[in-house]
């Protein structure tokens, strides 16, 4: 059972126990990922974007170009580094562009 929270928690505070006690946290990383993609990437890139996964620490991303792919391969590290810094915390630990 969950532990109850006093009449002063905040509403941030009750919505991160019910994602703690409900294991919500792999989906909400999920759709924080995808959001931060769409975002940092800009209408250029998400054009040519088909499907972005997350699993585990490894995101995936499927793209139609392949010219575009090779492009940002050069890139993983930073594509890693922007998407933590945007989420404010250690999400992303590998980028796979297929």
């Amino acid at each position: 059972m969950a532990k109850r929270l006093n009449n002063q928690s905040t509403v941030g505070d009750v919505l991160q126990q019910i994602i703690k006690v409900n294991k919500l946290q792999p989906g909400m990383d999920q759709i924080d990922v995808k959001d931060a993609w769409s975002n940092l990437m800009g209408n250029g890139v998400n054009s040519y974007t088909r499907n972005v996964i997350l699993k585990g620490g490894t995101l995936y991303v499927e793209l139609t170009s392949s010219v575009l792919r090779e492009e940002l391969s050069h890139g993983k590290s930073k594509i890693i580094k922007m998407i933590n810094e945007e989420l404010r915390r250690d999400v992303v630990t590998a980028v796979v562009l297929r």
